[in-house]
């Protein structure tokens, strides 16, 4: 896609957003990585590190750190929200001219900040990491991973980029209108796309985590595709309405081949094995059944979530903050 840029100095303030989640074992190495890569960037750094209700010692370890080092701030939900509320959260009290999501296991390496942060100067609003490879993954995981980047590419948006996570860096105009959007069921990169400022990838080798175990394993892949699918798209409901035809035609077709075995049977008096009945009902009852059920299914996915938007519920609610004693929208719990 063709963008008309504006090149743009380095911003004055750039925020790291890190999601924690039971990363007790990963934080003393995140913390000495984050250390020899950030006085290369040679712009003021913030740290904003989001506790989302982590089970083991990980909120130690956070307070720590922000007692340590007057760069980073800690926000601590009062329980587990899930990954992209946690980031949701960060957002919302991140001050930088410009914003990098990132994992706290390493995975993908905080050194390729430095030419996201060139694509910036150029003058680009989202600049996402692209993998080229991934390493220590097993081959499963691999191929649902691949297979889920492009069922969303065709579900959530036609420029949702491939093999890209939420390892991205985004720029402050492009951070308040996501900002802006607060639907409780929530796939950022999908929304990055939506928003449709011009983005450029920055392509890498996707490192293996340095400790401890993904917090992604399959059943939250499912459920991500799921919320990413049913929020951006009514392409579930219109296959549900073309499995119906479907089964339609299937249904009418095997009524005719009945009929016309009954005439067989009956009016020309072939001599043919006939079962009267049981056998196409049976056919009929499973498929017409079938299709009911998961076209009942798929709208009441939308249904639920219906409900759940019309609560008008917040979409996390922080239990405190240490660190970076400024004025943020911490205790905003408004939509």
């Amino acid at each position: 896609m063709h963008y008309h840029l504006f090149p743009r100095k380095k911003p004055n303030l750039l925020s790291l957003i890190i999601p924690c989640y039971n990363e007790e074992e990963v934080l003393d190495i995140l913390k000495k990585r984050l250390k020899e890569i950030i006085p290369k960037f040679q712009i003021k750094t913030e740290i904003i590190l989001i506790n989302d209700g982590s089970s083991d010692m990980t909120i130690v370890g956070l307070m720590q750190w922000a007692k340590e080092d007057p760069n980073v701030r800690v926000i601590s939900l009062a329980r587990n929200f899930g990954h992209q509320i946690a980031v949701t959260a960060g957002m919302d009290h991140a001050r930088g001219d410009a914003v990098v999501v990132m994992d706290a296991d390493l995975q993908d390496p905080p050194e390729i900040i430095l030419e996201m942060l060139k694509k910036y100067e150029e003058g680009y609003d989202v600049i996402y990491g692209q993998r080229l490879a991934r390493s220590g993954e097993s081959v499963f995981k691999k191929i649902t991973a691949w297979a889920f980047y492009r069922l969303m590419k065709i579900l959530v948006h036609k420029d949702l980029p491939l093999d890209s996570g939420d390892f991205r860096l985004i720029s402050r105009r492009c951070l308040d209108a996501l900002n802006g959007l607060r639907e409780n069921h929530r796939f950022l990169r999908g929304m990055n796309a939506w928003i449709g400022f011009p983005q450029a990838p920055v392509y890498y080798n996707r490192d293996a985590r340095v400790a401890g175990e993904t917090k992604y394993p399959l059943q939250k892949m499912l459920k991500l595709a799921m919320n990413a699918a049913v929020s951006f798209s009514p392409l579930p409901l219109r296959f549900s309405l073309g499995l119906g035809i479907v089964v339609a035609v299937i249904g009418f077709a095997v009524g005719v081949y009945a009929l016309f075995r009954a005439f067989q049977h009956f009016i020309l008096e072939m001599p043919i094995v006939y079962n009267p009945g049981w056998a196409t009902i049976v056919t009929l009852i499973c498929l017409i059944g079938g299709s009911i059920l998961i076209s009942i299914g798929i709208l009441g996915e939308y249904v639920a979530r219906i409900f759940e938007e019309s609560k008008g519920r917040p979409l996390y609610v922080v239990e405190f903050t240490e660190g970076m004693t400024t004025k943020t929208k911490s205790k905003k719990l408004s939509r």
